[in-house]
Parts: C-alpha cells; sequence; structure tokens
C-alpha cells in the first residue's frame, strides 16, 4: 500500500539541548526524517530549541521554530499553520515522546485535528508506564525479572524485604537512566528509592530483582503497518547488565549469542513489537540473557521511537532506519522501499555484515569535580566513537584510537596501570577506562578466570584481548630491521597502530611506517554496503583494514581496495571525532556545512570522522566518507590514497586543529588560515608580540612550565591570577587563584595530569563585562557576523555564559573598539576563513582575551540568529572561490537572541555547580526576546553573578 495521500503537512519535534543521554543522534534523526518527508513533496514544519544542530537549519524544512519545547510554543504553531495534518514525535528522543503525550493529555491534537504518526499513544504508555509493560509481557508470555511497581516510600519497603539485595530502582518516564540506581545494601535504599521516586514525573518506580553478570543484548526494529518486521542489527553489550547501555561497550554484530537463542530473542522482540500498539516505524528492545548454558532471556524494555542505538545501527549497518522509519510513519510499506545502499533491493531485506563495529563511551568526568565515576544505571557519557574492522580486535583498536584521550590503543604505549590494587579495584567498580584496564591486567598476569569473575564480561571477550597481549609480547622481542613481515602484517590486522609497534620494537612512528611502505603492508579501504558484497553498493562509505596478497594465476599479487580514487579535484574535511564538553554538535554542524560549500565550488568532498551519532558521517552527505579514526596514521594514509588539493581543519574544533602541524610538517596543504597563524593565536607569547605591534591592550600575563616560576610571576601579575594551560579546548584545567597555596596546588595538579605543559598566568580583571565577536576574513577583507555580550561576569566560561546577540549595553566607544580590534587581529593573523575573538571589557577599554581563527560554538547560534549561511560562505572563502566582498550580508533579527547553556548535573550527585572558567555545559538553547523589559531576560541578569567561583 502506497503512501497516506491525505498527509499534506507534518510537524516534527526535535529533542532539544544536548544532555547527558540524548546527544546529536537526535539531530542526525531528525534531519533524515526532514528530507525523508520532503522527498515526497510533504511540507515539514519544525520545531527545536537547539540552534546548533542541522536540523533546524534553513534548508532542512519549510518552516522552523527555534522555540522553546512546550505546549505553548506547540499551540502557538498550530494556528499559525493550521494545514498541519500530523505530529511526528519519534524522532526528538524522550523529550518529544513526553511533550507529545502532555499535548495528547491536554487535549491540543484533537483540538487541532492533527494525528500522531510513526507511534502510537498506547504504545508510548505501555513502554513507559513500567506496571502495564510488565502485564503486558505477562500476557503475551515474554519473560521479564520478578518487579514490583512502587508509588510510596512504604510500599517500597516492603518489595526490597520480599526480594532481598541487590535490587534495581528504575523511575517511570525518564531518559538515560536518570534516577535509576543498583542497590546492593539495605543501608543505601532509603536515600536511592527517594531518589528514583522524585526522579519519575509521576512519582513511580519498578523494583526489580538484579539481573547482575547477565549479558545484555539489543535489537533494532522496522515494521509496517501491514505488519512486517524486519531486524536491522542486533547490538551485544561487552559488559554486563549493571550498567547502562550508553555507557556500555557495544559490539555489533551479537559475538555470543547461540542461533538458536538468537531465534527466540528475534521471535520475543517482534511480539512485543506487534504487541504494543498500531503503529508502523521504529523500535529499540533490550534483553538480558543468562551467562549459563541455558541461555534464558529476560525483556528488560522497549523503545518505540528511533534512539541512540538506532544512530548507531544505522552507521553500523549502512541502513537509514531513521529515513525509513519516517516512510513507514506516511504509510508506505517496507517491500515498496528502495534500500538506500544499494538501490536495487528492497528495504525489505535484513542487513548482512561482514565486519565487526565497536563502540565505546566518552566521558568528561574531569569537569565534574567530586562526581563518582563508577558506571551504573545512570547514563554519564557524553559522547561516543565507533570503530569498523575485520574482526573484533581491529574494530576495538580502532575505536579506542579514536577517542582522544591521548592512548594509541591497547597497551603499548607506556600508558598503562601497573599497579595490582588499582587494576582490581577499577575491574571490580566499572570504570570508564575499563576497556584498558582489562588489558593491564592480563599483562600483569591476571588470570582470565579471575577477569571473568570480577566483571562478568565473556570470556569470548578477554581471549580475543588476550591474543593481543600475546601478539605485543611476540614482536616486542624483535627489533624494527628484523620484525617479519607475517607478524606486522598481523599487528596491522588486529589494530596495533603504527606508534604502538614502534613502542613494541623501540623506533620511531616514522620508521614503522616506512617499514610497512617497503614491505607493501597497505592500508586498504573496504565497502559498507549492508549485504556483505552480495549486491553492488551505490554509496562510498568506507573503512580501512589490511589483507594479505592474493596471487594470480599469472604470478602477479594484489589487494583488493574497493575505494577507486577518481580524477577529480578533492577536498578533505577533518570531523571533529566524538562528543565531549567544549567540543560538540556545533562542530559537526560546520563540518556538514563546509562539505556542502565545497560540493558547491565544484569539488569532490571527501569525510574523515568517527563519531556515529552525527550528520556529518551520514551515508550520503560527503561524495566520500571514510568512517575512521581522526588519529593521524589512518588520515595520512588516507591522504595518500585520495591525493586531495588539501585539508579543512578549521571546522572540526581542537580535534582537527591539532592534526595542522603534523599535515604542514608533511607538506599537505591545509585549506585556509595556515599552520603558522593557527600556532600564532595558540602560543601566547607569540600572539602578545603581535597585539602589542597592533597596539591592542590584554591582560598583563607571564608563562611558567614550574610552580616555582608561577609563584614569582604572582609576585609581578597581582592576584586574582587566571590559570589556563596551553592547547585545550572548553577551559580545561582553567581556574581562578585568589592567593599562593591555591595557586601552587592547582599548578602541581596540572602539571601532573598533562606533563610538560607551558601554564599561563593572567592578571584576572574582576568585575570586567564578557564579550565576544565571529568574523570571516578572506587576507584582505574582514567581515563581523557577530557580537555577542555575555550576561555572566569576565570568569565564567564563553561557553557557560548567556551570551545576547547583539549587545545589550556596550556602548559605542567600546563597541567600535571590538570591531577595530576584530579587523585588526583577523589580518595581523593572516585569517582565511573563520575567527572567533574573546575581550574583557574594565572600564571602557576593551582588553583580549584570546583568538581561535577556526569555527567557533558561537557560528550556529549566529547564523540561526540572523538567517545567514557563515559556514558556506567562510568555506568558500577558504577554498579562494570567493572573496568576503562577494557575498551580499543581509543579517534578519528583531530584538534579541539569547543562547543559553544547558547543564547535565542532575546525573551527577554531590558535584560542584559553581561555575568558572573550565566549561560545564553539554548543550545549549536559543531565546528570541523582542526587548530587554522581558521576564526571562531579567531574571537571567539578576542571577549573572551567582554562579562564579574561583
Amino acid at each position: 500500500m502506497p503512501k497516506d495521500t491525505s498527509i499534506k503537512s507534518v510537524l516534527i519535534i526535535g529533542s532539544g539541548p544536548i544532555v547527558i543521554g540524548q546527544a546529536c543522534e537526535f539531530d542526525y534523526a531528525g534531519s533524515q526524517s526532514a528530507r525523508s518527508i520532503r522527498e515526497e513533496g510533504i511540507e515539514v514544519i519544525l520545531i527545536n530549541s537547539n540552534p546548533a544542530t542541522i536540523m533546524t537549519d534553513p534548508s532542512m524544512a519549510d518552516h522552523i521554530y527555534l522555540k522553546p519545547l512546550t505546549t505553548k510554543s506547540i499551540i502557538e504553531i498550530l494556528k499559525a499553520h493550521p494545514q498541519i495534518d500530523a505530529v511526528l514525535p519519534t524522532m526528538g528522543g524522550q523529550t518529544a515522546l513526553n511533550l507529545c503525550l502532555e499535548a495528547d493529555e491536554k487535549g491540543i491534537w484533537q483540538d487541532f485535528g492533527v494525528r500522531m504518526i510513526g507511534v502510537d499513544v498506547n504504545a508510548i504508555n505501555i513502554t513507559e508506564d513500567r506496571e502495564q509493560f510488565k502485564q503486558l509481557l505477562k500476557k503475551i508470555g515474554v519473560p521479564s525479572a520478578p518487579a514490583e511497581i512502587c508509588t510510596s516510600y512504604l510500599r517500597g519497603k516492603e518489595i526490597a524485604q520480599e526480594f532481598g539485595f541487590p535490587l534495581v530502582i528504575r523511575p517511570s518516564f525518564t531518559l538515560g537512566g536518570t534516577g535509576a540506581a543498583i542497590v546492593y545494601k539495605k543501608e543505601d535504599f532509603d536515600e536511592l528509592l527517594t531518589r528514583g521516586l522524585e526522579a519519575s514525573p509521576i512519582h513511580e518506580v519498578l523494583i526489580d530483582k538484579a539481573l547482575m553478570g547477565w549479558k545484555e543484548y539489543e535489537l533494532e526494529l522496522l515494521r509496517d503497518k501491514n505488519d512486517n518486521v524486519v531486524i536491522i542489527c542486533s547490538i551485544e553489550n561487552m559488559d554486563p547488565m549493571g550498567i547502562h547501555t550508553g555507557d556500555s561497550i557495544t559490539v555489533a554484530p551479537a559475538m555470543t549469542l547461540s542461533d538458536p537463542t538468537f531465534q527466540r530473542m528475534r521471535d520475543y522482540a517482534i511480539l512485543m513489537m506487534r504487541s504494543i500498539g498500531n503503529f508502523a516505524g521504529g523500535c529499540n528492545v533490550q534483553f538480558a540473557v543468562s551467562p549459563d548454558e541455558k541461555e534464558d532471556i529476560v525483556a528488560i524494555e522497549i523503545n518505540p521511537r528511533v534512539s541512540r542505538s538506532s544512530a548507531l545501527a544505522s552507521k553500523a549497518t549502512g541502513y537509514p532506519i531513521a529515513k525509513i522509519a519516517t516512510k513507514l510513519a506516511l504509510g508506505y510499506n517496507l517491500d515498496e522501499l528502495q534500500n538506500q545502499i544499494t538501490k536495487s533491493t528492497s528495504a525489505l531485506f535484513e542487513p548482512t555484515l561482514d565486519y565487526v563495529i565497536v563502540k565505546i563511551p566518552r566521558w568528561n568526568f574531569d569537569k565534574f569535580e567530586g562526581a563518582d565515576r563508577t558506571l551504573g544505571l545512570q547514563m554519564k557519557s557524553v559522547g561516543e566513537v565507533m570503530g569498523i574492522g575485520r574482526s573484533f580486535q581491529e574494530a576495538l583498536h580502532k575505536a579506542t584510537q579514536s577517542l582522544e584521550i591521548k592512548r594509541n590503543g591497547l597497551g603499548a604505549d607506556g600508558k598503562g596501570y601497573t599497579n595490582y590494587e588499582q587494576i582490581i579495584e577499577k575491574l571490580t567498580f566499572a570504570s570508564w577506562d575499563r576497556v584498558f584496564v582489562i588489558y593491564d591486567a592480563i599483562a600483569m598476569g591476571i588470570p582470565l578466570s579471575r577477569i571473568h569473575e570480577i566483571t562478568k564480561i565473556d570470556m569470548w571477550f578477554l581471549k580475543q584481548y588476550e591474543e593481543l597481549y600475546t601478539l605485543e609480547k611476540e614482536i616486542s622481542t624483535y627489533k624494527v630491521d628484523t620484525l617479519p613481515k607475517e607478524l606486522l602484517l598481523e599487528a596491522k590486522q588486529k589494530g596495533f597502530a603504527d606508534r604502538q609497534i614502534a613502542h613494541m620494537v623501540g623506533c620511531l612512528e616514522s620508521q614503522v611506517h616506512a617499514l610497512r611502505m617497503t614491505m607493501n603492508v597497505n592500508r586498504i579501504f573496504k565497502l559498507v554496503d549492508t549485504c556483505a558484497a552480495e549486491f553492488k553498493a551505490k554509496t562510498p562509505y568506507y573503512y580501512s583494514t589490511f589483507e594479505a596478497e592474493i596471487e594470480k594465476a599469472d604470478g602477479t599479487r594484489y589487494v583488493d581496495n574497493e575505494s577507486i580514487v577518481t580524477d577529480k579535484k578533492k577536498i578533505i574535511v577533518l570531523g571533529s571525532g566524538p562528543n565531549r564538553i567544549g567540543q560538540g554538535i556545533e562542530f559537526d554542524y560546520s563540518c556538514v556545512h563546509g562539505v556542502l560549500a565545497a560540493q558547491e565550488c565544484g569539488y569532490e568532498t571527501i569525510m574523515i570522522n568517527c563519531n556515529p551519532e552525527t550528520v556529518s558521517t551520514d551515508f550520503d552527505t560527503a561524495d566520500k566518507l571514510y568512517f575512521e579514526p581522526v588519529f593521524w596514521e589512518h588520515i595520512y594514509d588516507i591522504i595518500q590514497h585520495e591525493k586531495p588539493e588539501g585539508v579543512i581543519v578549521q571546522l572540526g574544533g581542537q580535534t582537527a586543529l591539532k592534526l595542522a602541524e603534523k599535515l604542514s610538517k608533511y607538506g599537505i596543504k591545509i585549506i585556509g588560515t595556515s599552520f603558522d597563524a593557527l600556532d600564532l593565536a595558540e602560543d601566547r607569547g607569540r600572539f602578545s608580540e603581535l597585539l602589542t605591534e597592533l597596539e591592542i591592550p590584554f591582560p598583563q600575563f607571564g608563562i611558567a612550565e614550574t610552580a616555582d616560576e608561577a609563584s614569582a610571576l604572582a609576585d609581578v601579575l597581582d592576584f586574582p591570577l587566571l590559570i589556563r594551560p596551553s592547547y585545550v579546548l572548553g577551559g580545561q584545567g582553567m581556574k581562578i587563584v585568589i592567593n599562593k597555596q591555591e595557586l601552587e596546588e592547582h599548578v602541581v595538579n596540572l602539571l601532573k595530569t598533562i606533563p610538560g605543559n607551558k601554564l599561563l598566568l593572567d592578571h584576572y580583571l574582576d568585575g570586567a563585562i564578557e564579550a565576544e565577536a565571529d568574523a570571516i576574513c578572506d587576507g584582505e577583507n574582514v567581515y563581523i557576523i557577530g557580537i555577542m555580550e555575555h550576561i555572566e561576569p569576565c570568569g565564567v566560561h564563553s561557553g557557560d555564559s548567556n551570551a545576547t546577540l547583539p549587545p545589550f549595553n556596550l556602548g559605542e566607544f567600546v563597541m567600535q573598539q571590538i570591531k577595530d580590534h576584530t579587523k585588526k587581529i583577523a589580518l595581523g593573523l593572516r585569517t582565511v576563513g573563520l575567527i572567533n575573538i574573546q575581550f574583557a571589557i574594565k572600564d571602557d577599554i576593551v582588553y583580549i582575551i584570546e583568538a581561535n581563527p577556526r569555527a567557533s560554538r558561537t557560528v550556529p547560534f549566529i547564523a540561526k540568529a540572523y538567517g545567514e549561511p557563515y559556514v558556506n560562505y567562510a568555506t568558500k572563502v577558504m577554498l579562494g572561490h570567493n572573496k568576503v566582498t562577494d557575498f551580499k550580508f543581509n543579517p534578519q533579527l528583531k530584538g534579541y537572541a539569547i543562547k543559553q547553556p544547558v547543564f547535565s548535573f542532575s546525573k551527577f550527585h554531590n558535584v560542584n555547580k559553581a561555575l568558572g572558567p573550565e566549561m560545564k555545559s553539554t548543550g545549549e538553547s536559543i531565546l528570541f526576546i523582542d526587548d530587554l523589559k522581558d521576564d526571562q531576560f531579567y531574571e537571567l541578569y539578576s542571577r549573572r553573578k551567582m554562579y562564579l567561583s574561583k
């Protein structure tokens, strides 16, 4: 049955600002969904309050509302667009589902004649209300853990008495495991039960018997209205039950599941999906499996929407779940739709993988001082990476190389733990770095049986680790000039980096690379094709691997490289890697726009990134996608293969920028601002010389490399002092100190965590106003795209401040200084492309805090506020295709736009919530106000100094 022709206009609800538990995977889903609907000639109206997303880009929908996600906003939109027939709430995470339910309860959809598609109210209620869900499972004969619903403190005590410990407390209607906890002992029960009841909007929790040590699996399903169901992907959590799946290391396809158990699991999942309501769309189902030979299955939960895992499954299989789920919601059946990758088979097929993917989460505990770093039922990670390889070992190594935590992979980098007690503790209380600790435990000689007993991680995974360590030991017995080709090839096939092999044989990384070239052990590229090469794939989506040479009958030898290089002129865009505090979705926005602009200039575009949640890693964003770590060795091999005109580094945040020096050293052209200019902005000594030359004031500062030097500087500079390390992002390690004791303590700590770093000590301008400007420069002309004033005083990180566009109380004299300084610095740094400059204003003098010649966090916000494609213009300038003077700038903004930070402190109890120079926010929303009399502005302004921590 073809699409429902009565649908002419659809409202999509987005997920709002990024918080822990709900990140940019919903930007990816929403963007795909909007495109999917518009392909059908149907109008799209979209609401989302997050300015940093591609989803809220003017090109994505017919009408976009950057408004708070409330029923008040929904009513305003429905009044303005009476033509809306349907609402799609499944693309915006839990936020969109909850808002949709609230609007339904208030009768809003009924009043405006709007119907819900992609899910029905019953499905949401049954899956979110723990009691209803439990009863449903019982009715359809799907096993579940012994559990009881509890709505009061007293009832909770009775249940605990009946079940015994350990227990799991799960609040109803929450996201990312908010309020969920495992209770191991009686003494903790009261506090954790109260927390759970408070976290649930309906003050209800499910208390169930903890299935500690059971294995955890997820299935991603799609269903059409004819009840056809396909299982897109099976995902196995390497970590057993007890760790939130968003914090688990996950593997696809499932590795340790027997076929009969997998078939039973499929049957249960299909039964569950068919019984929760009458709707067409996507679903995510989670199961626990007993770790014995019986392999008992227990259903944990089902989410009737696209999820974090469906973004992962889409990237793992190449099957665009959100896109197809949207078509199903519009009335299509699976057999009527085309497989988007092969373009020749139907969507009613289950992808087959001839490779393995490993996802590892990325945490930011350093931003949450005092946070409990052990992992449990409440999600704590801020992002994730995915590695694709021909084996589990290769994919695992690639994922660890993608994390950007100064590790080169598992082991072989001299950074492992060597203390027995510390290793045992980190394994016992699941730590964020356990993926490395397992390797360290094996290297120390702790038996696999003991590691399994502590962690309950399946022996199959532990044996894979052991093989890696055995190989490392064997290679370590050779020198670089005696290493046999077979061993080198095996190490590369198992994912070891050149740096790691160099560590094993005691030489330089470049020597290993040279050895690989002479031995012809070269990286080749394979297609992600959804069907294990049974059909030809039409979309160029690649991962790298190593293969032994094949010998033909005529004696020639070759390896099968599936990435065909064209003779077109090419540009590589480096992505920003995993999301983290200080570098989030706004850089994905910039990368995507950079790719599109380069295509408009006639280039073949190549994207390199390893973040499965993003639009930049969608299979049809760039002309070619390499799903690879943003890690030197991988990038260099791709550059050698593709031979591009140059590489764009200024759109991928600090991740891409950090590689500029290497690219420059190897003679690879950096598109836009040169490495020397990028380095000049980062090097405080050189930068202050430039400012002095340009006669631009900056706070007095000095550079120290030891605690003694810092102490001597303090006498000259005077307290308060702002201390910050060089080359870091998001204010990492920044702090304001007010006396020598604090100074010494902080300097010693910093040098311990970032050894060899140069520390900058600035005299802190107490009580100053902070402002920032973004501009585009072509080396001759400068156009300032926006000047923002922060509501919070100088000293709160710019990413944590409420930024107002345009400024609300800077006089003409100050504004003129900001404009003059911006133009002088942009030209002085020989900027080609984007630049962001931060200012401190005291006694009407504008001082420079820092300049970043790259895309900044605020660029998408300014672009959305003014309705102009600034990244597109900046990329064309970087490519030398246009001058700044070629563009007709016409910013449109009535009143003011405020970029409001959003925090995820609720995930961390007992954490210091005070704001300071180190960034802590996980996302942002945009607020439009007509004038400064607005109550919301008044409230923000009155609280501005409350949070400053020194």
